[in-house]
């Protein structure tokens, strides 16, 4: 794979009424997010529920996703997990499956350092000949983040070539891109602050909204590479009350609830992850209008 780049919405993982998998709504879904223009997919990240299934629906998953692409857009997955163990197993299932890169969150229930971090991301890419990127989301993993420091080290690894940064800290991701080499990919996980974060040089973004308003994001992103930064900023503005709206469920319940009102459903989350009560989902009507999407 030559540079991580673009819009690469974490898919949310289409679930029947009774909280199966619905695998054939998840290639219908996945046809849909690249017919609108997104320039990767990203299976089993947060925002698809990667923590509610087992490992063989994990499977299911991408062996469904890499099968369906069919190589028109690069498939990611999601392999982070407690354990070093467990996380070398999962990317060795993806690659396995056909993946074109890994994106491992920092162990989220543990609280290791700095070094520990490292050392777990430094032998799952010794483990797997796949592109690795690194996922900072502190808020997610009990206030677990990967430093600027360990970044800068990490990045000398040779297929450890991207960050998610979900922090929302704008100068922690500038940090990030100020210390990293031109083939390592800086990517946003904040779906407010994408314009602002491509200003100072990160790559694209893996934005839950993705689900919900691809084009929309997508025009951020294609605007900014056109030069046109009036309209990247203006299509980043229709899409911040979308954004804020998802706060009003437990995630990935907001990105659910819209498609839903959308009249793109993909079923129910995993227990106890409930719908959005009928007054939560009017708000959302009104931030999907704000947003230009209804």
């Amino acid at each position: 794979m030559t540079q991580i780049r673009g819009i690469i919405p974490p898919v949310a993982t289409p679930m029947q009424a009774n909280e199966d998998l619905d695998l054939p709504r998840l290639k219908w879904f996945l046809d849909h997010l690249i017919a609108e223009g997104v320039h990767g997919v990203f299976v089993l990240g947060t925002n698809s529920e990667f923590y509610a299934l087992d490992e063989r629906e994990k499977q299911e998953v991408i062996a469904t996703a890499v099968q369906h692409v069919r190589g028109r857009v690069p498939v990611f997955a999601g392999t982070g997990a407690e354990t070093t163990r467990e996380a070398v197993r999962l990317t060795r299932m993806a690659e396995k499956e056909g993946v074109n890169g890994v994106s491992v969150i920092t162990p989220y229930f543990i609280a290791p350092s700095q070094a520990e971090i490292a050392d777990h991301y430094r032998r799952i890419a010794e483990n797997t000949s796949l592109p690795v990127v690194l996922y900072n989301n502190p808020a997610t993993c009990g206030g677990v983040k990967i430093d600027v420091d360990t970044v800068a080290r990490l990045a000398e690894v040779k297929n450890i070539l991207g960050i998610k940064d979900s922090s929302g800290d704008l100068q922690n991701t500038n940090e990030y891109i100020r210390v990293v080499p031109d083939r390592f990919s800086v990517m946003q996980g904040r779906d407010t602050l994408i314009f602002q974060a491509l200003m100072f040089g990160a790559r694209g973004a893996v934005p839950a909204t993705g689900n919900i308003a691809p084009r929309l994001i997508v025009e951020i992103y294609e605007a900014f590479q056109r030069g046109d930064l009036a309209a990247s900023k203006a299509a980043q503005i229709k899409l911040n009350p979308v954004r804020i709206a998802l706060n009003l469920g437990t995630a990935p319940g907001g990105v659910k609830a819209a498609l839903q009102v959308l009249g793109k459903p993909i079923g129910p989350c995993r227990s106890p992850v409930a719908p959005l009560p009928p007054d939560k989902m009017e708000k959302m009507k009104a931030a999907l209008k704000a947003g230009g999407l209804l």
